[in-house]
């Protein structure tokens, strides 16, 4: 059977894994009353809440005879370690554009990491149908791209269809029927190459793996594509580091070959189709597969440095132990050793007292998911605000620089370039027309600036704004970046928060917990309404006496609390606070419980 491996990449939100969806309705992969979820593809809780995808994904479908791998990827840079391994495994890609917004940082960030490997796209110009869609303006904008990242001239030469995933039609015209994705279908056939490896099926077996994950019955598995070569069940191979040392050698146990959204075992593998293996016990992302007679491994994708980095710790509040049932610091530590091996774009040390991790990634977003993912699987934690990781090139202290463009009504630019350019020590780079009524910025700004930024952006578009960034290059230290400009409300006892307490701080600031919920010393229950924090008694109920008179005691009315995320707490907290997290609850506190601990610190420090 023919063959053809596809990555569909695009910015978040562009209708990546709803396009999918139809691919594989249409191609017959789903029964007419089979019951099947929106979004199919995104397959993780946390996914399908929050609207992204997070994990790469591989299905296949069948067109004519001819079999189409198609692999959905993240758009987050957050999780771009996912995009670039995936790319590596694929002879084509569907680079999708919304014709409303046209082009975006994630398209840019993707677009990038295909046109280095040689790929030559496909753009599929998504949601024609949508009221405000500029395809024209869209697709002259996408070739402007291609041109400023390189592009060469077979890759300019990109073919183009217009789409509606949702309503499930591609076409190569504007104005044509609107049936169904057959264009779509044939054009991957006709563009996208057959993968060169199928001329390499009589040499000995190698494959680079580039997806990690675990089966509960058959253990560790790994995925990627034969670069050449056959493997039958039952054959045994070793695993090579990118360096070449022999790490393991192994008996496939199963191989297992996607078949719409099932994974099948097939009893064997052929060169260029991507499959997945079990039966080792060490070989991770990165390493080659290879047959016993081979010892130079297939070279991998550089991955992106991580940019920040947070401290995990075990929660040591007085409320620990009260919600989750793994609290010690060894199986924290066996956790993130395990995600560090799943997922490349996560680097974790041992710190010196043994307590605490040091967890480096790429963004708030990844670490917020492997944080909401810990705290869904029963563990409590202690998490630090994000520190940017600085590097040293050339004797000069550099940090990452990000590239922000946002999208915002005109009469909230000011506001939004005053925040930017200001104290967060950013530099507008384009300012122009989106749309009517509508302005898009451009700005290169320190990821320093950026945490916690986000919140702040809300208020001042009044939530109509829309924020997009991703890593753009090392710069020169910029200097001191001021962090939150108000102080905290902190609580100076321990107990249940009363109604009353909270109704006579109320003009000290707003505050994060309600009425009857559970607080102890050195807990940040609100925020103040000047810089400096104050201690508070959230307890202290009204004084009663024996005299009654109608008309004396005033009805308590509470403003209802500001309720954080637990992205927006890890960006909310200052360097002397820590976020702690449990299965039920997300609080803020001072790393310091004690005031007279606090005190000895602030004047040590």
């Amino acid at each position: 059977m023919e063959l053809r491996n596809i990555a569909i990449i695009a910015h978040v939100d562009h209708g990546k894994t709803t396009l999918v969806d139809e691919l594989l309705k249409q191609s017959g992969s789903f029964r007419d009353n089979q019951a099947v979820s929106e979004r199919a593809m995104d397959s993780n809780d946390i996914e399908r809440e929050r609207g992204i995808t997070i994990l790469a994904k591989c299905t296949s479908v069948e067109h004519n005879g001819i079999r189409i791998n198609i692999v959905d990827t993240p758009g987050h840079a957050d999780f771009g370690g996912e995009v670039e391994r995936i790319l590596s495994m694929v002879d084509g890609v569907c680079l999708l554009v919304d014709a409303a917004e046209g082009p975006m940082p994630q398209t840019k960030f993707v677009l990038a990491k295909a046109l280095a490997l040689g790929l030559r796209p496909i753009v599929v110009l998504n949601k024609v149908d949508k009221s405000d869609a500029e395809p024209d303006r869209a697709l002259n904008e996408v070739f402007d791209l291609f041109a400023n990242l390189g592009a060469n001239d077979e890759q300019l030469d990109f073919p183009h269809i217009y789409a509606s995933g949702r309503s499930g039609w591609a076409d190569l015209e504007l104005d044509g029927p609107r049936k169904n994705l057959d264009a779509l279908f044939d054009m991957i056939v006709s563009h996208v190459p057959t993968p060169r490896q199928l001329k390499d099926a009589d040499k000995p077996f190698r494959m680079l793996a580039t997806t990690l994950s675990a089966d509960p019955f058959i253990g560790r598995i790994l995925t990627g594509r034969v670069e050449s070569g056959t493997l039958r069940v039952g054959e045994t191979l070793k695993a090579l580091s990118r360096t070449g040392e022999k790490l393991e050698q192994f008996r496939v146990t199963k191989v297992l070959a996607f078949r719409g959204l099932n994974q099948t075992a097939i009893d064997e593998a052929v060169a260029g189709d991507i499959v997945t293996l079990a039966g080792m016990s060490k070989a991770t992302v990165a390493d080659t597969l290879c047959a016993l007679e081979l010892d130079i491994p297939l070279p991998a994708q550089p991955i992106d440095p991580p940019t920040i980095t947070v401290t995990f710790g075990i929660n040591d509040s007085p409320l620990a132990g009260k919600d989750g049932t793994k609290v010690q610091s060894r199986v924290i530590r066996e956790r993130l050793m395990r995600e560090s091996e799943v997922n490349v774009a996560i680097k974790v040390a041992d710190t010196p007292g043994g307590d605490a991790f040091e967890v480096s990634g790429r963004g708030e977003l990844q670490m917020g998911v492997l944080i909401e993912n810990m705290r869904r699987e029963g563990f409590e934690l202690s998490i630090s605000r994000p520190r940017v990781i600085f590097r040293d090139i050339d004797g000069v202290k550099c940090e990452p620089l990000e590239e922000v463009t946002i999208d915002v009504d005109d009469e909230y630019t000011g506001a939004v370039i005053e925040k930017l350019t200001g104290p967060r020590k950013g530099d507008l780079i384009e300012m122009k027309p989106a749309g009517v009524g509508k302005t898009r910025i451009i700005a290169h700004v320190p990821s320093r600036g950026l945490i916690g930024y986000h919140g702040q952006f809300m208020t001042d578009t009044r939530g109509t704004g829309v924020l997009n960034r991703v890593f753009h290059d090392w710069a020169p230290y910029k200097g001191v970046i001021e962090g939150r400009r108000q102080g905290v409300l902190i609580s100076m006892e321990s107990g249940i928060s009363v109604a009353y307490a909270m109704w006579k701080l109320e003009d000290r600031g707003h505050f994060f917990i309600g009425v009857q919920e559970q607080v102890y010393t050195g807990m940040i229950i609100g925020e103040h309404n000047r810089d400096n924090d104050l201690e508070v008694n959230p307890l202290k109920g009204k004084q009663l006496t024996n005299v009654r008179a109608s008309g004396t005691d005033e009805a308590v009315r509470l403003t209802t609390p500001v309720k954080l995320s637990l992205e927006q707490s890890i960006a909310y907290i200052d360097d002397d606070e820590l976020v702690e997290v449990t299965p039920k609850n997300i609080r803020m506190r001072k790393r310091y419980l004690d005031p007279n601990d606090r005190k000895r610190q602030s004047r040590a420090g």
